[in-house]
């Protein structure tokens, strides 16, 4: 039977959780800058391209 230090699986357990959280955070946010800036660009060429077809009801 072996010995085991609860502090230590306590903290290991602790750190998977974490490992688990910081994925999903960088799965969800981890854009690089070229990509949200291309993002960016890509949305404000079809806001400008949308309102050109808007109608104007006067």
């Amino acid at each position: 039977m072996s010995v085991v230090n609860l502090n230590k699986a306590r903290k290991a357990k602790s750190r998977a959780q974490d490992k688990v959280t910081a994925d999903k955070n960088a799965a969800r946010f981890g854009q690089t800058k070229a990509a949200r800036v291309l993002d960016a660009a890509s949305a404000a060429h079809a806001k400008a391209r949308l309102d050109q077809l808007k109608f104007e009801d006067e």
